[in-house]
């Protein structure tokens, strides 16, 4: 059963409200008794059950929780095929259209290392200059998107995460104006018929809304990680940036990493080691 956007953004803000990380009430989405052979954890939605007659709210367990979640990526791990499987996985289940035409929807993609890093040059960095490195939403401390929406349709989470309200979306583009990462994108046309093979675990979206990379959330309200860091094969590290402990804060203790634009005061939460 696919999940329209309404539905989903009303449960969405529900969760939000609630400090979940995606978790919400289960049966907003689906009304009725749960079947016994149903695994009831297995879902991003919070399950509602009976207590002696009552409805009472239950989070869901297995959600992920961090105080500033961020993403490492090992580019000394990083191959063609990682990239590929990283980026296939996301756009499959996210619902990302591919549009035949130079208004490609963008989620997480490629790109060569003047282009990610136009402020970096290092004559000495050799063969990392001549590598492409895979680009998404920088999940920023400070995101400038999240201050120009006028109508709070991006907003930025506790735990650093810079989500979109799809339904929200008056389709200003003040947030692509904003974002000096070129991490958003803007539905110019309905990109339903461009979708290959339509993921029902996921909202699509409409004509006249911008879309962008959400670190997985629905991933990390049932405890797993995001489709790109399971794909990648141990190549992008996800992880809490303020645990010491997270696999994440070891790779960047143990390697030296760059950042996108770091000196425009955003402190981005993507980091390339090196």
């Amino acid at each position: 059963m696919g999940v329209d956007r309404r539905k989903f953004l009303k449960i969405a803000g529900i969760s939000a409200a609630l400090g979940l990380g995606g978790s919400v009430g289960w049966q907003l989405l689906r009304p009725g008794q749960l079947d016994a052979a149903e695994e009831p954890w297995n879902t991003p939605y919070q399950w509602v059950t009976r207590d002696h007659g009552a409805l009472k709210e239950v989070p869901n367990p297995r959600a992920l929780k961090g105080k500033r979640w961020g993403m490492a990526v090992d580019m000394k791990k990083f191959t063609p095929a990682t990239a590929k499987a990283a980026v296939e996985a996301c756009n499959y289940y996210h619902n990302v259209p591919s549009i035949p035409t130079k208004q490609d929807i963008k989620w997480i993609w490629l790109a060569p290392y003047k282009n990610v890093f136009p402020e970096v040059e290092n004559p000495m960095a050799g063969d990392y200059t001549d590598m492409d490195y895979i680009t998404m939403c920088n999940h920023c401390d400070q995101p400038p998107c999240v201050r120009v929406c006028p109508t709070k349709a991006t907003f930025r989470r506790d735990d650093g995460i810079v989500l979109m309200d799809f339904h929200r979306c008056i389709g200003c583009r003040f947030c692509m104006a904003a974002c000096p990462y070129g991490s958003r994108s803007f539905n110019f046309q309905d990109p339903r018929p461009f979708i290959k093979k339509q993921y029902d675990g996921f909202p699509t979206r409409a004509k006249g809304v911008v879309e962008k990379c959400n670190f997985c959330a629905e991933r990390l309200a049932v405890g797993k990680l995001p489709y790109c860091a399971e794909a990648s094969g141990g190549a992008m590290i996800f992880g809490d940036v303020d645990n010491a402990g997270s696999a994440l804060r070891k790779a960047l203790r143990g390697r030296y990493s760059i950042r996108r634009k770091p000196n425009l005061g955003t402190n981005p939460q993507v980091y390339y080691l090196v």
